[in-house]
Protein backbone atom coordinates (compact mmCIF):
# COMPACT_ATOMS: atom_id res chain seq x y z
CA UNK A 1 0.00 0.00 0.00
CA UNK A 2 1.46 3.37 -1.00
CA UNK A 3 1.79 6.18 1.53
CA UNK A 4 -0.15 8.63 -0.70
CA UNK A 5 2.58 11.17 0.07
CA UNK A 6 1.03 13.62 -2.41
CA UNK A 7 -1.75 14.43 0.09
CA UNK A 8 0.75 16.65 1.97
CA UNK A 9 0.56 18.95 -1.10
CA UNK A 10 -3.27 19.07 -1.15
CA UNK A 11 -3.72 22.19 1.00
CA UNK A 12 -7.49 22.74 1.17
CA UNK A 13 -8.35 19.85 -1.18
CA UNK A 14 -10.27 17.01 0.55
CA UNK A 15 -8.29 13.71 0.43
CA UNK A 16 -11.52 11.78 -0.27
CA UNK A 17 -14.62 12.49 -2.38
CA UNK A 18 -18.09 11.00 -2.17
CA UNK A 19 -18.40 8.78 -5.25
CA UNK A 20 -22.07 8.29 -4.38
CA UNK A 21 -22.95 11.99 -4.20
CA UNK A 22 -25.32 11.24 -7.06
CA UNK A 23 -26.76 7.70 -7.25
CA UNK A 24 -26.24 7.74 -11.04
CA UNK A 25 -25.23 10.03 -13.91
CA UNK A 26 -28.97 10.26 -14.68
CA UNK A 27 -29.55 11.87 -11.27
CA UNK A 28 -26.68 14.32 -11.86
CA UNK A 29 -28.04 15.30 -15.30
CA UNK A 30 -31.62 15.64 -14.04
CA UNK A 31 -30.54 17.92 -11.16
CA UNK A 32 -28.73 20.22 -13.63
CA UNK A 33 -31.66 20.29 -16.09
CA UNK A 34 -34.04 21.27 -13.29
CA UNK A 35 -31.79 23.88 -11.68
CA UNK A 36 -30.58 25.57 -14.89
CA UNK A 37 -33.70 25.03 -17.05
CA UNK A 38 -33.69 28.53 -18.60
CA UNK A 39 -29.92 28.77 -19.16
CA UNK A 40 -28.21 28.05 -22.50
CA UNK A 41 -26.70 24.56 -22.35
CA UNK A 42 -25.20 24.07 -25.83
CA UNK A 43 -24.44 26.24 -28.84
CA UNK A 44 -23.38 25.17 -32.33
CA UNK A 45 -23.68 26.69 -35.81
CA UNK A 46 -25.38 29.78 -34.34
CA UNK A 47 -28.11 27.66 -32.72
CA UNK A 48 -28.73 27.33 -28.96
CA UNK A 49 -30.40 24.73 -26.73
CA UNK A 50 -31.37 25.54 -23.15
CA UNK A 51 -31.16 22.97 -20.36
CA UNK A 52 -34.98 22.63 -20.61
CA UNK A 53 -34.72 22.03 -24.41
CA UNK A 54 -32.14 19.31 -23.77
CA UNK A 55 -34.39 17.68 -21.16
CA UNK A 56 -37.49 17.73 -23.36
CA UNK A 57 -35.83 16.47 -26.55
CA UNK A 58 -33.73 13.80 -24.81
CA UNK A 59 -36.86 12.45 -23.09
CA UNK A 60 -38.64 12.24 -26.46
CA UNK A 61 -35.65 10.47 -28.01
CA UNK A 62 -35.47 8.09 -25.02
CA UNK A 63 -39.15 7.21 -25.59
CA UNK A 64 -38.37 6.51 -29.25
CA UNK A 65 -35.42 4.30 -28.27
CA UNK A 66 -37.66 2.36 -25.88
CA UNK A 67 -40.86 2.05 -27.89
CA UNK A 68 -39.63 1.96 -31.50
CA UNK A 69 -36.03 0.70 -31.33
CA UNK A 70 -36.78 -1.67 -28.44
CA UNK A 71 -33.84 -0.48 -26.30
CA UNK A 72 -33.96 -2.04 -22.83
CA UNK A 73 -31.80 -1.42 -19.78
CA UNK A 74 -28.25 -2.64 -20.49
CA UNK A 75 -28.60 -2.59 -24.28
CA UNK A 76 -25.67 -1.02 -26.14
CA UNK A 77 -26.35 1.97 -28.41
CA UNK A 78 -23.58 3.10 -30.76
CA UNK A 79 -23.14 6.86 -31.18
CA UNK A 80 -21.01 7.86 -34.17
CA UNK A 81 -21.11 11.66 -34.08
CA UNK A 82 -18.78 14.65 -34.16
CA UNK A 83 -19.40 17.58 -31.77
CA UNK A 84 -22.95 18.44 -32.80
CA UNK A 85 -25.96 19.40 -30.66
CA UNK A 86 -27.19 15.87 -31.32
CA UNK A 87 -24.34 14.35 -29.28
CA UNK A 88 -25.44 15.51 -25.79
CA UNK A 89 -29.11 14.98 -26.72
CA UNK A 90 -28.37 11.38 -27.70
CA UNK A 91 -26.13 10.64 -24.72
CA UNK A 92 -28.76 11.87 -22.25
CA UNK A 93 -31.48 9.92 -24.10
CA UNK A 94 -29.42 6.72 -23.90
CA UNK A 95 -28.84 7.23 -20.16
CA UNK A 96 -32.55 7.92 -19.57
CA UNK A 97 -33.43 4.68 -21.36
CA UNK A 98 -30.91 2.80 -19.17
CA UNK A 99 -28.74 2.00 -22.19
CA UNK A 100 -24.95 1.79 -22.53
CA UNK A 101 -23.39 4.29 -24.94
CA UNK A 102 -20.72 2.91 -27.28
CA UNK A 103 -18.68 5.90 -28.45
CA UNK A 104 -17.57 5.53 -32.07
CA UNK A 105 -15.12 7.79 -33.90
CA UNK A 106 -16.95 9.11 -37.04
CA UNK A 107 -13.63 8.90 -38.92
CA UNK A 108 -13.50 5.11 -38.52
CA UNK A 109 -13.24 2.94 -41.60
CA UNK A 110 -15.60 0.06 -42.32
CA UNK A 111 -13.16 -2.48 -40.83
CA UNK A 112 -12.84 -0.58 -37.54
CA UNK A 113 -16.59 0.07 -37.31
CA UNK A 114 -17.55 -3.55 -38.00
CA UNK A 115 -15.26 -4.82 -35.22
CA UNK A 116 -16.58 -2.36 -32.66
CA UNK A 117 -20.29 -2.87 -33.43
CA UNK A 118 -19.97 -6.65 -33.31
CA UNK A 119 -17.74 -6.71 -30.24
CA UNK A 120 -20.23 -4.57 -28.30
CA UNK A 121 -23.28 -6.42 -29.66
CA UNK A 122 -24.95 -3.22 -30.88
CA UNK A 123 -28.43 -3.26 -32.46
CA UNK A 124 -29.10 0.52 -32.52
CA UNK A 125 -26.84 3.25 -33.92
CA UNK A 126 -27.10 7.03 -34.06
CA UNK A 127 -24.82 8.12 -36.90
CA UNK A 128 -23.69 11.37 -38.56
CA UNK A 129 -24.93 11.68 -42.14
CA UNK A 130 -21.34 12.01 -43.36
CA UNK A 131 -20.42 8.63 -41.80
CA UNK A 132 -23.37 6.70 -43.25
CA UNK A 133 -21.41 5.32 -46.26
CA UNK A 134 -19.08 3.57 -43.78
CA UNK A 135 -22.05 2.09 -41.92
CA UNK A 136 -23.72 1.05 -45.18
CA UNK A 137 -20.60 -0.93 -46.14
CA UNK A 138 -20.80 -3.18 -43.04
CA UNK A 139 -24.37 -3.10 -41.76
CA UNK A 140 -25.22 -6.49 -43.28
CA UNK A 141 -22.37 -8.04 -41.25
CA UNK A 142 -23.63 -6.61 -37.92
CA UNK A 143 -26.68 -6.98 -35.67
CA UNK A 144 -27.85 -3.40 -36.35
CA UNK A 145 -31.65 -3.14 -36.62
CA UNK A 146 -32.27 0.58 -35.98
CA UNK A 147 -30.41 3.46 -37.65
CA UNK A 148 -30.99 7.10 -36.70
CA UNK A 149 -29.18 9.59 -38.95
CA UNK A 150 -28.01 13.04 -37.84
CA UNK A 151 -27.60 16.22 -39.88
CA UNK A 152 -25.50 19.20 -38.82
CA UNK A 153 -28.37 21.25 -37.42
CA UNK A 154 -30.47 18.42 -35.98
CA UNK A 155 -31.86 19.14 -32.53
CA UNK A 156 -31.95 22.90 -33.13
CA UNK A 157 -34.75 23.06 -35.70
CA UNK A 158 -32.35 24.58 -38.22
CA UNK A 159 -31.50 22.91 -41.52
CA UNK A 160 -27.79 23.31 -42.21
CA UNK A 161 -26.49 21.96 -45.54
CA UNK A 162 -24.31 18.89 -45.08
CA UNK A 163 -23.53 15.44 -46.51
CA UNK A 164 -26.36 13.24 -47.81
CA UNK A 165 -27.36 9.98 -46.11
CA UNK A 166 -26.15 6.89 -47.99
CA UNK A 167 -29.14 5.90 -50.10
CA UNK A 168 -28.75 2.19 -49.32
CA UNK A 169 -29.81 2.86 -45.70
CA UNK A 170 -33.48 2.84 -46.69
CA UNK A 171 -35.07 2.21 -43.30
CA UNK A 172 -33.13 4.85 -41.40
CA UNK A 173 -34.99 7.50 -39.40
CA UNK A 174 -33.70 11.06 -39.12
CA UNK A 175 -33.07 12.40 -35.63
CA UNK A 176 -35.77 15.13 -35.92
CA UNK A 177 -38.29 12.48 -37.03
CA UNK A 178 -37.30 10.20 -34.13
CA UNK A 179 -37.66 13.05 -31.62
CA UNK A 180 -41.02 14.11 -33.10
CA UNK A 181 -42.35 10.55 -32.95
CA UNK A 182 -40.95 9.99 -29.46
CA UNK A 183 -42.74 13.13 -28.23
CA UNK A 184 -46.06 11.35 -28.94
CA UNK A 185 -45.03 8.23 -26.97
CA UNK A 186 -44.90 7.63 -23.22
CA UNK A 187 -41.39 7.47 -21.76
CA UNK A 188 -41.01 4.80 -19.06
CA UNK A 189 -38.48 5.89 -16.41
CA UNK A 190 -35.74 3.30 -15.76
CA UNK A 191 -34.27 2.58 -12.35
CA UNK A 192 -30.48 3.01 -12.69
CA UNK A 193 -27.82 2.66 -9.98
CA UNK A 194 -24.15 3.55 -9.72
CA UNK A 195 -23.17 -0.06 -10.44
CA UNK A 196 -24.96 -0.08 -13.82
CA UNK A 197 -22.87 0.27 -16.98
CA UNK A 198 -23.01 3.58 -18.83
CA UNK A 199 -20.21 3.76 -21.42
CA UNK A 200 -18.14 1.31 -23.46
CA UNK A 201 -15.04 3.36 -24.30
CA UNK A 202 -12.96 1.55 -26.90
CA UNK A 203 -9.21 1.70 -26.59
CA UNK A 204 -6.35 0.13 -28.53
CA UNK A 205 -5.62 -3.54 -28.00
CA UNK A 206 -2.31 -5.36 -28.03
CA UNK A 207 -3.77 -7.74 -30.63
CA UNK A 208 -4.43 -4.83 -32.99
CA UNK A 209 -8.17 -4.87 -32.21
CA UNK A 210 -9.61 -2.34 -29.80
CA UNK A 211 -11.36 -3.42 -26.62
CA UNK A 212 -14.14 -1.72 -24.69
CA UNK A 213 -13.36 -0.28 -21.25
CA UNK A 214 -16.49 -0.82 -19.14
CA UNK A 215 -17.36 2.41 -17.29
CA UNK A 216 -20.19 2.54 -14.77
CA UNK A 217 -22.36 5.44 -13.63
CA UNK A 218 -20.37 5.49 -10.36
CA UNK A 219 -17.03 5.60 -12.24
CA UNK A 220 -18.08 8.81 -14.00
CA UNK A 221 -19.78 10.42 -10.98
CA UNK A 222 -16.57 9.76 -9.03
CA UNK A 223 -14.32 11.33 -11.67
CA UNK A 224 -16.58 14.38 -11.93
CA UNK A 225 -16.37 14.84 -8.15
CA UNK A 226 -12.59 14.29 -8.20
CA UNK A 227 -12.09 16.92 -10.90
CA UNK A 228 -14.39 19.39 -9.15
CA UNK A 229 -12.45 18.93 -5.88
CA UNK A 230 -9.25 19.97 -7.70
CA UNK A 231 -10.83 22.96 -9.49
CA UNK A 232 -13.49 24.46 -7.16
CA UNK A 233 -13.16 28.08 -8.33
CA UNK A 234 -13.18 27.10 -12.00
CA UNK A 235 -16.50 25.28 -11.70
CA UNK A 236 -18.85 27.90 -10.24
CA UNK A 237 -22.52 27.07 -10.62
CA UNK A 238 -24.20 28.90 -13.50
CA UNK A 239 -21.13 31.02 -14.25
CA UNK A 240 -18.93 29.03 -16.65
CA UNK A 241 -18.53 29.06 -20.43
CA UNK A 242 -16.54 26.33 -22.18
CA UNK A 243 -15.54 25.87 -25.81
CA UNK A 244 -15.40 22.17 -26.75
CA UNK A 245 -13.10 21.59 -29.70
CA UNK A 246 -11.85 18.13 -28.71
CA UNK A 247 -14.21 15.27 -29.64
CA UNK A 248 -16.94 14.30 -27.19
CA UNK A 249 -16.51 10.63 -28.16
CA UNK A 250 -13.17 10.85 -26.30
CA UNK A 251 -13.52 10.17 -22.59
CA UNK A 252 -11.67 13.37 -21.53
CA UNK A 253 -14.09 15.68 -23.35
CA UNK A 254 -17.07 13.52 -22.35
CA UNK A 255 -16.21 13.68 -18.64
CA UNK A 256 -14.74 17.22 -18.32
CA UNK A 257 -16.27 19.30 -21.12
CA UNK A 258 -19.70 17.69 -21.15
CA UNK A 259 -20.66 16.00 -17.88
CA UNK A 260 -18.64 18.05 -15.35
CA UNK A 261 -19.49 21.39 -16.93
CA UNK A 262 -23.15 20.38 -17.46
CA UNK A 263 -23.40 19.49 -13.76
CA UNK A 264 -22.60 23.11 -12.83
CA UNK A 265 -24.83 24.73 -15.44
CA UNK A 266 -22.09 25.83 -17.86
CA UNK A 267 -22.73 27.13 -21.36
CA UNK A 268 -20.98 24.83 -23.85
CA UNK A 269 -19.99 25.93 -27.36
CA UNK A 270 -19.47 22.84 -29.54
CA UNK A 271 -16.91 22.88 -32.38
CA UNK A 272 -17.36 20.13 -34.97
CA UNK A 273 -14.12 20.65 -36.89
CA UNK A 274 -11.22 21.94 -34.74
CA UNK A 275 -8.85 21.73 -37.73
CA UNK A 276 -10.52 24.85 -39.14
CA UNK A 277 -8.61 27.20 -36.83
CA UNK A 278 -10.14 30.38 -38.26
CA UNK A 279 -13.66 29.12 -37.55
CA UNK A 280 -12.54 27.99 -34.06
CA UNK A 281 -11.16 31.46 -33.34
CA UNK A 282 -14.49 32.96 -34.44
CA UNK A 283 -16.22 30.73 -31.85
CA UNK A 284 -13.69 31.69 -29.15
CA UNK A 285 -14.28 35.38 -29.92
CA UNK A 286 -18.06 34.97 -29.56
CA UNK A 287 -17.91 32.72 -26.49
CA UNK A 288 -15.23 34.49 -24.37
CA UNK A 289 -14.67 31.19 -22.50
CA UNK A 290 -13.82 30.73 -18.84
CA UNK A 291 -12.59 27.16 -19.57
CA UNK A 292 -10.75 25.73 -22.57
CA UNK A 293 -9.59 22.13 -22.97
CA UNK A 294 -7.29 20.93 -25.73
CA UNK A 295 -4.50 18.62 -26.79
CA UNK A 296 -0.97 19.90 -27.30
CA UNK A 297 -1.23 19.99 -31.10
CA UNK A 298 -4.41 22.12 -30.93
CA UNK A 299 -2.77 24.54 -28.47
CA UNK A 300 0.32 24.71 -30.70
CA UNK A 301 -1.77 25.53 -33.76
CA UNK A 302 -3.76 28.19 -31.95
CA UNK A 303 -0.71 29.68 -30.19
CA UNK A 304 0.95 30.19 -33.58
CA UNK A 305 -2.18 31.69 -35.16
CA UNK A 306 -1.99 35.46 -35.79
CA UNK A 307 -5.69 35.93 -34.92
CA UNK A 308 -5.44 34.48 -31.38
CA UNK A 309 -4.98 38.01 -30.03
CA UNK A 310 -8.45 38.96 -31.38
CA UNK A 311 -10.10 36.86 -28.65
CA UNK A 312 -11.06 38.48 -25.34
CA UNK A 313 -9.31 36.16 -22.87
CA UNK A 314 -10.11 38.21 -19.76
CA UNK A 315 -12.57 35.57 -18.44
CA UNK A 316 -10.29 32.53 -18.97
CA UNK A 317 -9.63 30.66 -15.70
CA UNK A 318 -8.53 27.23 -16.90
CA UNK A 319 -6.59 25.94 -19.89
CA UNK A 320 -6.42 22.16 -19.53
CA UNK A 321 -4.26 19.81 -21.58
CA UNK A 322 -4.20 16.05 -21.89
CA UNK A 323 -3.66 13.22 -24.37
CA UNK A 324 0.08 13.91 -24.68
CA UNK A 325 2.73 15.83 -22.78
CA UNK A 326 2.23 19.60 -22.69
CA UNK A 327 5.32 21.28 -24.16
CA UNK A 328 6.68 24.21 -22.14
CA UNK A 329 7.29 26.49 -25.11
CA UNK A 330 3.67 25.98 -26.25
CA UNK A 331 2.37 26.69 -22.73
CA UNK A 332 4.52 29.83 -22.56
CA UNK A 333 3.32 31.07 -25.94
CA UNK A 334 -0.30 30.36 -25.00
CA UNK A 335 0.11 32.17 -21.68
CA UNK A 336 1.71 35.21 -23.32
CA UNK A 337 -1.52 35.77 -25.28
CA UNK A 338 -4.21 34.42 -22.93
CA UNK A 339 -2.67 35.00 -19.50
CA UNK A 340 -3.29 31.33 -18.65
CA UNK A 341 -0.70 28.51 -18.61
CA UNK A 342 -1.72 25.03 -19.82
CA UNK A 343 -2.54 22.80 -16.84
CA UNK A 344 -1.61 19.21 -17.64
CA UNK A 345 -3.31 16.03 -16.47
CA UNK A 346 -2.94 12.29 -16.98
CA UNK A 347 -5.57 9.67 -17.56
CA UNK A 348 -6.83 6.78 -19.65
CA UNK A 349 -10.11 5.50 -21.04
CA UNK A 350 -9.90 2.81 -18.34
CA UNK A 351 -9.86 5.44 -15.55
CA UNK A 352 -12.81 7.59 -16.67
CA UNK A 353 -10.18 9.21 -17.42
CA UNK A 354 -8.47 11.51 -14.84
CA UNK A 355 -5.80 9.96 -12.59
CA UNK A 356 -3.76 13.10 -11.85
CA UNK A 357 -4.01 16.83 -12.56
CA UNK A 358 -2.27 20.06 -11.63
CA UNK A 359 -4.69 21.44 -9.00
CA UNK A 360 -6.01 24.97 -8.68
CA UNK A 361 -3.18 25.97 -6.30
CA UNK A 362 -0.59 25.33 -9.05
CA UNK A 363 0.23 28.73 -10.49
CA UNK A 364 2.53 27.84 -13.38
CA UNK A 365 3.79 25.17 -15.75
CA UNK A 366 5.25 22.21 -13.81
CA UNK A 367 6.33 19.80 -16.56
CA UNK A 368 4.38 17.11 -14.68
CA UNK A 369 0.84 15.71 -14.78
CA UNK A 370 0.19 17.05 -11.26
CA UNK A 371 -1.02 15.20 -8.16
CA UNK A 372 -3.24 12.10 -8.06
CA UNK A 373 -6.87 13.16 -7.54
CA UNK A 374 -8.75 12.47 -4.25
CA UNK A 375 -9.78 8.89 -3.31
CA UNK A 376 -7.13 7.60 -5.71
CA UNK A 377 -4.13 5.45 -4.89
CA UNK A 378 -1.21 5.22 -7.29
CA UNK A 379 1.66 2.76 -6.93
CA UNK A 380 4.77 2.72 -9.13
CA UNK A 381 5.96 -0.87 -9.57
CA UNK A 382 9.24 -2.25 -10.91
CA UNK A 383 9.64 -5.33 -13.14
CA UNK A 384 9.27 -7.59 -10.06
CA UNK A 385 6.05 -5.79 -8.98
CA UNK A 386 7.87 -4.17 -6.06
CA UNK A 387 6.98 -0.59 -5.21
CA UNK A 388 9.74 1.90 -6.09
CA UNK A 389 10.76 4.96 -4.05
CA UNK A 390 10.38 8.67 -4.73
CA UNK A 391 12.40 9.69 -7.78
CA UNK A 392 12.55 6.13 -9.18
CA UNK A 393 10.63 5.08 -12.33
CA UNK A 394 7.93 2.41 -12.16
CA UNK A 395 4.78 1.27 -13.93
CA UNK A 396 1.83 3.45 -12.90
CA UNK A 397 -0.81 1.26 -11.23
CA UNK A 398 -4.08 2.86 -10.13
CA UNK A 399 -6.87 2.04 -7.69
CA UNK A 400 -9.88 4.29 -7.14
CA UNK A 401 -13.61 4.69 -7.74
CA UNK A 402 -12.97 5.97 -11.29
CA UNK A 403 -11.18 2.78 -12.41
CA UNK A 404 -13.17 0.63 -14.86
CA UNK A 405 -14.65 -2.71 -13.88
CA UNK A 406 -12.72 -4.35 -16.73
CA UNK A 407 -12.78 -4.81 -20.50
CA UNK A 408 -16.00 -5.86 -22.22
CA UNK A 409 -16.04 -9.67 -22.64
CA UNK A 410 -12.24 -9.94 -22.28
CA UNK A 411 -11.54 -12.21 -19.26
CA UNK A 412 -7.95 -12.93 -20.37
CA UNK A 413 -7.11 -9.23 -20.72
CA UNK A 414 -8.74 -8.50 -17.36
CA UNK A 415 -6.65 -11.18 -15.66
CA UNK A 416 -3.42 -9.49 -16.77
CA UNK A 417 -4.58 -5.85 -16.51
CA UNK A 418 -4.87 -5.78 -12.72
CA UNK A 419 -2.41 -6.58 -9.93
CA UNK A 420 -3.26 -9.27 -7.39
CA UNK A 421 -4.42 -6.54 -4.98
CA UNK A 422 -6.66 -4.85 -7.54
CA UNK A 423 -4.61 -2.01 -9.04
CA UNK A 424 -5.07 -1.30 -12.78
CA UNK A 425 -1.78 -1.62 -14.68
CA UNK A 426 -1.58 1.35 -17.05
CA UNK A 427 1.55 0.19 -18.88
CA UNK A 428 2.87 3.76 -18.54
CA UNK A 429 6.05 4.48 -16.60
CA UNK A 430 6.11 7.41 -14.18
CA UNK A 431 8.19 9.04 -11.45
CA UNK A 432 6.95 10.78 -8.29
CA UNK A 433 8.84 13.72 -6.84
CA UNK A 434 8.93 14.55 -3.13
CA UNK A 435 5.81 16.73 -3.40
CA UNK A 436 3.82 13.93 -5.06
CA UNK A 437 3.85 15.39 -8.57
CA UNK A 438 3.69 12.61 -11.17
CA UNK A 439 5.81 12.79 -14.33
CA UNK A 440 5.30 10.37 -17.22
CA UNK A 441 8.70 9.18 -18.43
CA UNK A 442 7.83 6.41 -20.85
CA UNK A 443 4.72 5.78 -22.83
CA UNK A 444 2.31 2.93 -22.81
CA UNK A 445 4.05 0.12 -24.65
CA UNK A 446 4.81 1.58 -28.09
CA UNK A 447 1.74 3.76 -28.51
CA UNK A 448 1.97 6.73 -30.90
CA UNK A 449 -0.02 9.92 -30.31
CA UNK A 450 -1.07 11.74 -33.50
CA UNK A 451 -2.89 15.04 -32.81
CA UNK A 452 -4.07 13.64 -29.47
CA UNK A 453 -5.36 10.37 -31.00
CA UNK A 454 -3.86 7.07 -29.83
CA UNK A 455 -2.36 4.89 -32.56
CA UNK A 456 -1.38 1.34 -31.62
CA UNK A 457 1.47 -0.04 -33.78
CA UNK A 458 0.05 -3.58 -33.66
CA UNK A 459 -3.07 -2.47 -35.49
CA UNK A 460 -1.13 -0.63 -38.21
CA UNK A 461 1.27 -3.56 -38.61
CA UNK A 462 -1.54 -6.12 -38.78
CA UNK A 463 -3.23 -4.25 -41.62
CA UNK A 464 -0.01 -3.47 -43.52
CA UNK A 465 1.14 -7.10 -43.21
CA UNK A 466 -2.04 -8.27 -44.95
CA UNK A 467 -0.93 -6.52 -48.15
CA UNK A 468 0.50 -8.97 -50.73
CA UNK A 469 4.29 -8.81 -50.87
CA UNK A 470 4.85 -7.42 -47.37
CA UNK A 471 7.04 -9.89 -45.50
CA UNK A 472 7.41 -8.03 -42.20
CA UNK A 473 6.82 -4.54 -40.92
CA UNK A 474 7.23 -2.43 -37.81
CA UNK A 475 5.71 0.90 -36.98
CA UNK A 476 7.01 3.68 -34.73
CA UNK A 477 6.17 7.28 -33.91
CA UNK A 478 8.48 10.05 -35.11
CA UNK A 479 8.36 13.75 -34.18
CA UNK A 480 6.14 15.87 -36.41
CA UNK A 481 5.77 19.66 -36.17
CA UNK A 482 2.08 19.65 -37.11
CA UNK A 483 0.69 16.55 -35.37
CA UNK A 484 3.19 16.07 -32.51
CA UNK A 485 4.03 12.60 -33.76
CA UNK A 486 3.57 10.86 -37.09
CA UNK A 487 3.41 7.18 -38.00
CA UNK A 488 6.50 5.77 -39.74
CA UNK A 489 6.39 2.22 -41.11
CA UNK A 490 9.46 0.08 -41.81
CA UNK A 491 8.77 -2.71 -44.32
CA UNK A 492 10.65 -5.73 -45.67
CA UNK A 493 9.39 -7.10 -48.98
CA UNK A 494 8.87 -10.79 -49.71
CA UNK A 495 11.41 -12.18 -52.22
CA UNK A 496 10.56 -10.97 -55.72
CA UNK A 497 7.65 -8.80 -54.54
CA UNK A 498 7.18 -5.30 -55.92
CA UNK A 499 5.42 -3.36 -53.19
CA UNK A 500 5.24 0.41 -53.67
CA UNK A 501 4.74 3.07 -51.03
CA UNK A 502 1.67 4.47 -52.82
CA UNK A 503 -0.03 1.07 -53.05
CA UNK A 504 0.65 0.26 -49.40
CA UNK A 505 -0.58 3.69 -48.21
CA UNK A 506 -3.77 3.24 -50.27
CA UNK A 507 -4.30 -0.19 -48.66
CA UNK A 508 -3.87 1.31 -45.17
CA UNK A 509 -6.14 4.24 -45.98
CA UNK A 510 -8.92 1.85 -46.99
CA UNK A 511 -8.75 -0.02 -43.68
CA UNK A 512 -7.94 2.62 -41.04
CA UNK A 513 -8.89 6.10 -39.92
CA UNK A 514 -6.69 8.71 -41.60
CA UNK A 515 -4.68 9.60 -38.47
CA UNK A 516 -3.43 5.98 -38.21
CA UNK A 517 -2.17 5.77 -41.81
CA UNK A 518 1.66 5.84 -42.10
CA UNK A 519 2.95 9.25 -43.12
CA UNK A 520 6.20 7.73 -44.34
CA UNK A 521 7.15 4.20 -45.37
CA UNK A 522 10.75 3.04 -45.50
CA UNK A 523 11.62 -0.23 -47.25
CA UNK A 524 14.52 -2.02 -45.55
CA UNK A 525 16.40 -5.31 -46.02
CA UNK A 526 15.82 -6.47 -42.41
CA UNK A 527 14.24 -5.35 -39.13
CA UNK A 528 16.15 -5.35 -35.82
CA UNK A 529 15.17 -8.32 -33.62
CA UNK A 530 15.86 -9.72 -30.18
CA UNK A 531 17.39 -13.15 -29.59
CA UNK A 532 13.89 -14.64 -29.51
CA UNK A 533 12.92 -12.97 -32.77
CA UNK A 534 10.85 -10.10 -31.39
CA UNK A 535 11.02 -6.97 -33.53
CA UNK A 536 12.72 -4.18 -31.56
CA UNK A 537 10.69 -1.05 -32.23
CA UNK A 538 12.82 0.90 -29.75
CA UNK A 539 15.91 0.46 -31.98
CA UNK A 540 13.96 1.82 -34.94
CA UNK A 541 12.85 4.82 -32.86
CA UNK A 542 16.39 5.46 -31.62
CA UNK A 543 17.74 5.24 -35.18
CA UNK A 544 15.40 7.98 -36.38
Amino acid sequence: MSTRHWIQSYGSIPPEINADRFPSVNALLEAAMRQFADKPAFRAFGQVLTYADVDRQSTALAAYLQKVAGVRKGDRVAVMLPNLLAFPLTFIAVTKAGGIQVNVNPQYTARELEHQLNDAGVETIVVYDGATPTLAAVISKTRIKTVITVGLGDGSGATIPGPAVDESLRNAATLPAAIARGATLAFDPVDVSGADLLVLQYTGGTTGLSKGAVLTHRNLVANIEQFRAFMPDVLRRGEETIVTAIPLYHIFALMVNFLTCFSVGAENWLVGNPRDLDALIDVLKAARPTIFVGVTTLYAGLAAHPRLTEVDWSQLKLSAGGGAAVIEVVSDRWKSVTGSFIREGYGLSETSPVVSFNPQSTNGYTGTTGLPVPSTDVKLLDEQDQEVGVGEPGEICVKGPQVMRGYWNKPEANATSFTADGYFRTGDVGVFDAKGLLKIVDRKKDMIIVSGFNVYPNEVEALASSFPGVAECACVGVPDERTGEAVKLYVTRAPGAEVTEDALVAHCRAGMAAYKVPKTILFVDALPKSTVGKILRRELRDAH
